[in-house]
């Protein structure tokens, strides 16, 4: 891979948009990198527990790098490759089957902001940004911003946030509940961050199937929620990290989780 990084440290797989020289702008080969990435990370024999993703250099990621969209959309609308190309790999980031933390170590502008987002845990250092950036090119958010920002900061913020394209700073989004751990700097961030991938790492088999639950509140009638409830509880109930809960609860001391 030459656009996205990917190393592991015990049972975190820490993956790093890779592309500093264009403050990690995402081009056809940083999206190829990035499904062969995903698949590496949910391959078994990696042990990977939880996924960190994060930004090489002073960036997080600065959206779409405009001169590779520009030379594929050639090739049709403005939209068509969203479907093929970011599309399934936000699908995957929703799907997957273990905690996600992102620690956004500055830019995080259009597309880049969405990725940002779809952290389970949100760490910022204090000298990152957001950036709704498409209406400076006059284009719509995509990347999923118009499905989870109303729902995370509410209606009037999400729609100031796209049409005026301004910058919000960390600090700011942290009080908005964007970010939920701010941090002084990218040294202190990755340190921050990776203690709480590593956190999550070590956690029940439970965490993915909550994040599978909340993922799925978007969608569900209050009905429906409560059944998924009751479902995914009878997959929690019969993995062996819930008889080391239990167990380790009456015995005084803390569990040993292996996430099976």
């Amino acid at each position: 891979m030459e656009r996205m990084s990917l190393e592991f440290q015990d049972k975190v797989a820490v993956l790093k948009f890779n592309h500093p020289e264009v403050m990690n702008a995402v081009g056809s080969r940083m999206l190829e990198d990035f499904v062969a990435a995903l698949a590496e990370i949910q391959n078994p024999s990696n042990g990977a527990r939880c996924l960190l993703i994060t930004g090489e250099g002073r960036g997080f990621c600065a959206g779409a790098n405009l001169q590779d969209e520009a030379r594929d959309e050639r090739h049709g609308g403005a939209g068509d490759g969203l479907r093929t190309t970011y599309h399934p790999i936000l699908l995957t980031l929703r799907d997957l089957d273990m905690p996600l933390v992102t620690a956004v170590n500055g830019a995080a502008a259009g597309v880049g902001m969405s990725f940002a987002l779809m952290g389970d845990i949100v760490c910022a250092s204090k000298n990152a940004f957001f950036l709704q950036a498409f209406a400076r090119i006059g284009l719509i958010p995509d990347g999923g911003s118009t499905f989870m920002l109303p729902r995370m900061v509410g209606w009037g913020r999400a729609v100031e946030l796209s049409m005026l394209a301004e910058r919000l700073p960390a600090e700011q989004a942290h009080q908005w509940g964007l970010v939920n751990r701010l941090y002084d700097d990218n040294e202190t961030l990755m340190e921050g961050a990776l203690g709480i991938a590593r956190q999550l790492a070590n956690g029940p088999k439970s965490l993915a199937l909550i994040r599978k639950a909340y993922w799925s509140t978007w969608h569900n009638a209050f009905e429906q929620q409560l059944d998924l409830e009751a479902q995914l509880q009878n997959q929690a109930g019969a993995t062996r990290d819930f008889g080391e809960g239990v167990t380790a609860f009456l015995e005084k001391r803390d569990a040993e989780f292996r996430g099976e």
